[in-house]
């Protein structure tokens, strides 16, 4: 990074709270706050035409919610790091967010110390998570297998189930083909195939939702 101050958009829909974040955001030097939303398709506008380095989302507002606009804002503009400021703790809302691609997570009770440590953190490119959050997403990633591929995703053939459990394992397909003796061409056949039954859009949500089921624990390789 350079010395320059983090460029932060803030989208919240409750004008105190937002407020007080701007409040701690003017009293940093390493901050500077661009814009401020109100919904979610506020912040996808303002993301758009402000290109900030981080986006502070909540992820219950009217319209469109926090989670539909870090995805959008993800896919037009991969470069902006988007961290979750919400008071919601369920998996279902963390794992939703690691999905649309938001680079952090953090509760309202935070400190504003953490909140800006976290907003330097993902402005780097560091994956941040309050304490919390933390300990959630360790335990759940070290729980046991749930279920095995066949069983967990019935519409898989038995091969593409087996390309499956190897993409949880972090394993590319230039790998996958060489464990298999396949061309390359037909692993991308399988990939493309295990994407459109599980309707994700890419290999990163492919490997949360098999990780979700218990897959990928036997081992690890490139990605």
């Amino acid at each position: 990074m350079t010395d320059d101050p983090v460029r932060l958009l803030i989208a919240d829909d409750h004008p105190v709270f937002r407020g007080g974040l701007k409040m701690l955001v003017d009293s940093l030097d390493t901050i500077e706050l661009v814009g401020e939303a109100a919904n979610g398709e506020e912040a996808i506008a303002l993301a758009r035409e402000l290109q900030p380095d981080v986006v502070l989302m909540d992820l219950h507002m009217p319209g469109v919610n926090g989670i539909e606009a870090t995805r959008s804002i993800v896919a037009t503009s991969p470069h902006i790091g988007v961290l979750v400021l919400t008071m919601f703790q369920d998996d279902d809302s963390v794992f939703a967010a690691m999905r649309a691609g938001a680079r952090g997570y953090l509760l309202k009770g935070a400190g504003q110390d953490e909140i800006a440590r976290a907003i330097r953190a993902v402005a780097s490119g560091e994956a941040i998570f309050g304490t919390e959050i933390a300990a959630r997403v360790m335990q759940f990633f070290s729980a046991p297998p749930a279920a095995a591929p066949s069983t967990a995703f019935p519409r898989l053939t038995d091969r593409e189930a087996e390309v499956l459990e190897l993409i949880a394992q972090g394993r590319n397909n230039a790998w996958i083909a060489h464990h298999f003796t396949l061309s390359q061409k037909t692993v991308r056949n399988h990939v493309s195939n295990v994407f459109a039954k599980l309707q994700v859009a890419d290999r990163a949500e492919a490997i949360v939702r098999a990780r979700e089921a218990g897959l990928g624990q036997g081992g690890g390789g490139p990605a």
